[in-house]
């Protein structure tokens, strides 16, 4: 079944609204008619196998192309509107994509050469006497692309993470099971739809008949406490950095009333204990679920029901439903004991394809049908894991992964930098912030200036990626080796 027809051939025909807000509305009936109406143009103009960027923040214009896209048998690639442009030549060549769907604001010369659409009511309507309905007798291999979402890689440069229509739905189904989602929830999305976190949140809404509401400024936090409350949300999702920002730097969180709110959900990085316990202390009648996952995963992994926490405070919980979650050694061996640490493996229906365009690492990756995560775990006598530290060089800011390399190369590339060393510091706010040791040249030098440096950084690198903390040094340290040391090792 195409993902499309599981989302919508229920939920298509309620005439409610999905989409809640001031700024933007958008019942069922619109949605799946406006999103099949460009779907059979896709698919009559393009035809099939495409792999089309989309880049918009959160909106009806992503809403409406992201569904139109994976009904017309095209593969979407949501990306990052603040993409640097290094990385985007990268996805464009490796994606082969030739059409973008591109919000009216960000449509700039980055788009030159490609077909581009910003505007749906470019769209003609190709619908036929009778009302678009999704095709349920349709014949589709949920083995195919759906869509194609990059995340930074160990080697600096974008991996595509290839999910199949059957994955989104293994994933939904499983992630509506343990939340016990019904048509009556209403979730507030502060996460952006570029991120597999975010889409969950689309998908398993959409499947259920609930609603969502877009607050796309969440540092203003007096407008997602009032979006809260006016719009009666019965869920909130966030990575650490919302919570930690919502419990400390927020006057009202923890002794605002939100009677609508059943649930929270936390992913995307560890969240201090701390954080969790202010966070029951100050609002016990609201169920916290703590969550890991990957994008490889298509979001979800394990979770830890909420009233496991006090015994629990740390674990990232069990397997969600449909998902085998082991442990192996080094060698490869699966571990059965008790507090002992190894790889932490995945296999399920949610597991990606690969890769795109890298059987070298997707074969490192998916072994024997496992996905291996790159976490160092450990489970307790009751079966609940715990994450104990990262195989690979990822650094997790705020819920979104970053790669120091790709950071380093655009710091050498700097006149007068010698070396370049990105590692992670523990942040308040963010669970991780970045850190860039320097070595340069001359410490006389008019380089020598955070400010400058960040600036510098800011004309190649995404805000996100720019260090907040900066130490410079006029010495290399290496080990006996010749391999540079970084500060700490």
């Amino acid at each position: 079944m195409n993902v499309y027809d599981y989302l919508m051939r229920e939920s298509g025909f309620l005439y409610k609204d999905f989409l809640l807000g001031n700024a933007e509305q958008m019942s069922y009936p619109e949605l799946m008619h406006e999103s099949l109406k460009l779907a059979r143009y896709l698919k009559t103009r393009h035809g099939e196998h495409n792999n089309i960027l989309l880049v918009s923040p959160n909106s009806g214009f992503f809403l409406v192309a992201y569904l139109a896209i994976m009904k017309s048998g095209n593969v979407c690639v949501p990306l990052n509107p603040s993409i640097e442009p290094g990385n985007l030549a990268f996805i464009r060549k490796r994606c082969a994509a030739e059409i973008a769907f591109v919000a009216p604001r960000l449509n700039d010369e980055r788009w030159k050469g490609m077909r581009v659409y910003s505007s749906l009511e470019q769209i003609p309507d190709t619908s036929y006497e009778s009302p678009p309905t999704p095709d349920e007798a349709e014949t589709f291999d949920e083995e195919r692309l759906a869509e194609i979402i990059f995340t930074s890689g160990s080697t600096g440069e974008p991996k595509g993470v290839m999910i199949s229509h059957g994955n989104i739905i293994a994933n939904t189904d499983s992630i509506i099971r343990y939340l016990q989602l019904t048509g009556d929830d209403t979730m507030l999305v502060v996460l952006p739809f570029y991120y597999c976190y975010g889409l969950s949140l689309l998908h398993t809404h959409l499947k259920v008949g609930g609603s969502i509401v877009f607050n796309n400024s969440f540092m203003f936090l007096g407008t997602v406490i009032k979006d809260l409350k006016n719009y009666h949300c019965t869920g909130f999702a966030g990575v650490p950095s919302h919570f930690q920002v919502l419990l400390r730097k927020s006057r009202s969180f923890r002794d605002e009333d939100f009677p609508a709110l059943r649930y929270v959900t936390q992913a995307g990085g560890k969240l201090h204990k701390a954080f969790i316990s202010e966070f029951m202390e100050s609002q016990p009648g609201i169920l916290f679920y703590v969550m890991y996952g990957q994008t490889e995963a298509t979001a979800r992994l394990s979770y830890l029901p909420p009233a496991m926490l006090p015994e629990k405070l740390g674990s990232l919980g069990k397997a969600i439903p449909g998902v085998d979650l082991r442990l192996v050694a080094e060698d490869g061996s699966m571990i059965q004991e008790a507090n002992k640490p190894g790889e932490l493996i995945a296999r399920g229906g949610n597991i990606m394809k690969g890769y795109l365009g890298d059987e070298e690492e997707t074969a490192a990756t998916i072994r024997d049908g496992w996905l291996h995560t790159g976490d160092i775990a450990y489970m307790d006598e009751d079966g609940y894991f715990y994450h104990q530290a990262r195989i690979k060089e990822i650094i997790k800011v705020g819920g979104r992964r970053i790669s120091p390399k790709e950071i380093e190369e655009v710091i050498v590339s700097i006149p007068g930098v010698v070396d370049c060393s990105i590692s992670a510091v523990s942040d308040d706010v963010l669970g991780e912030a970045l850190k860039a040791d320097i070595v340069v040249s001359d410490m006389n030098s008019e380089i020598v200036n955070e400010s400058l440096f960040k600036k510098l950084c800011g004309e190649k690198l995404a805000r996100e990626k720019i260090p907040q903390f900066i130490q410079f040094s006029n010495r290399l340290e290496v080990a006996p080796t010749g391999k540079k040391l970084k500060k700490g090792s």
